[in-house]
């Protein structure tokens, strides 16, 4: 499949059927697997053989998928996970631990930056939160000797900075770290972040994947290019034995190609358990397969309902970075050339109430927690998903308390426009 443009991979990636074998990829709704020798089944404890033993480690209908989405991102292995969130915290916690330091950008999803400063901070993690458009010196004034990893988004939930990905991991990579990128909005369709210098990247799938808001789930794709063993000291648990799979070294026995995924499976998976079900793996098989057709329309009505807001004289302003113009306009053109998302946010003249009267007004776009679904939807992040942060961490992560996120489903273009409208003639 490497040969192939991502369209095709969308569709037939990650899994091709045998000579009279199931043409779509096969639900394995089983949480166990039988062998005929205990023997067998042994090594696959021990890391000695590859296959299934127990659906909370791997489960084949995930793995399926899992490697679609590695062929989409263009990485060596990937994973499923329960939900976007445990993605994240998987990832991060593969490589950070107790008395290790992070460094984030600080325009990051709110539950995400709860997760990063809160609960992290109490299991003895520190983060330095920087500004997607910090300076060279001041991000690399960030890190410290125990720094363990970058993070930040391609694009960001919901204040849509465009993440310089470049830099944070030119910045990463001087100071022997992996820069982790979650990938949610912009999806591989519209941006690959491996191309850009990331190594690690993150999705939530019950986002543009699924499309669908059918499946809660996420994923972790490993680049295989970040040599763990030329910093060994910074990753003993890829670097060292670990004496749960009797001395085995991750890096050493699986390489860089396999080893972060590896090591994220069989001892966080093991342990924490937020594997996804077969079921919603099926499910998000489903959306992968139209992703590449979604996207492009997502972005021509997110253009257009930007366009319109941009000249409403009720809306103060407008971000959505296929705007001319837009403080992120000339960075997305490189990162984003075949567009973004079609998550448009907004700030009403008005603050808060405003924002209010607006969403209670409308009629066709749905008041809902979702996002970057076929059908049309909005919230005010404040009041809702970024509603545990703090007035300055709310300005820090450019989130005005009136704003509004809109994202714009597969729906005519004209009738979200006309909703819009009308909802603004009540504010």
């Amino acid at each position: 499949m490497s040969d192939y443009r991502i369209e095709t991979k969308c569709v037939q990636g990650g899994y091709t059927p045998g000579n009279g074998e199931p043409r779509q990829i096969p639900i394995v709704q089983s949480t166990t697997f039988k062998y005929d020798t205990g023997e067998d089944m042994g090594k696959l404890f021990d890391l000695e053989a590859s296959g299934y033993f127990y659906t909370r480690l791997q489960n084949p209908t995930n793995d399926y998928v899992a490697a679609k989405i590695a062929a989409l991102e263009g990485g060596t292995a990937a994973m499923l996970t329960s939900s976007g969130q445990a993605a994240n915290f998987f990832a991060m916690f593969n490589l950070a631990s107790c008395g290790d330091h992070m460094v984030a950008s600080s325009s990051i999803y709110g539950g995400t930056f709860n997760l990063i400063s809160v609960t992290m901070a109490k299991m003895g993690i520190e983060t330095t939160f920087v500004s997607p458009d910090c300076t060279d010196e001041e991000l690399n004034a960030a890190f410290r000797p125990n720094t363990r990893l970058v993070f930040g988004e391609t694009i960001a939930n919901p204040a849509l900075t465009v993440l310089d990905i470049e830099q944070f991991a030119r910045a990463a990579h001087a100071h022997g770290v992996p820069l982790i990128i979650d990938n949610t909005f912009a999806t591989p369709v519209n941006c690959r972040p491996f191309e850009w210098g990331a190594d690690i990247v993150t999705h939530s799938t019950t986002k543009y994947m699924d499309g669908h808001g059918v499946g809660v789930g996420g994923a972790i794709v490993d680049s295989g290019k970040f040599d763990w063993m030329a910093y060994a000291d910074k990753f003993p648990g890829l670097c060292t034995p670990d004496d749960s799979y009797h001395g085995i070294t991750y890096a050493e026995k699986f390489g860089n190609a396999g080893a972060f995924i590896t090591k994220c499976t069989a001892q966080l998976m093991r342990d924490f358990g937020s594997i996804q079900s077969p079921q919603n793996a099926f499910y998000l098989n489903l959306g992968l397969e139209s992703l590449h057709v979604r996207m492009a329309r997502h972005c021509e009505n997110g253009q257009a309902v930007a366009e319109y807001l941009r000249q409403h004289p009720k809306v103060a302003s407008v971000s959505y970075c296929g705007l001319p113009g837009d403080k992120y306009h000339e960075r997305a053109k490189k990162y984003l050339p075949n567009g973004s998302c079609g998550v448009v946010s907004f700030e009403l003249k008005g603050g808060r109430e405003a924002a209010s009267v607006f969403m209670n007004s409308l009629r066709l776009a749905a008041i809902e927690t979702h996002v970057a679904d076929a059908r049309t939807c909005c919230l005010n992040p404040a009041s809702t998903t970024h509603r545990q942060m703090s007035e300055e961490q709310l300005k820090a992560a450019g989130i005005p308390a009136g704003l509004v996120r809109m994202s714009c489903g597969l729906e005519s273009a004209d009738d979200l426009i006309a909703d819009i409208a009308q909802a603004l003639e009540k504010v």
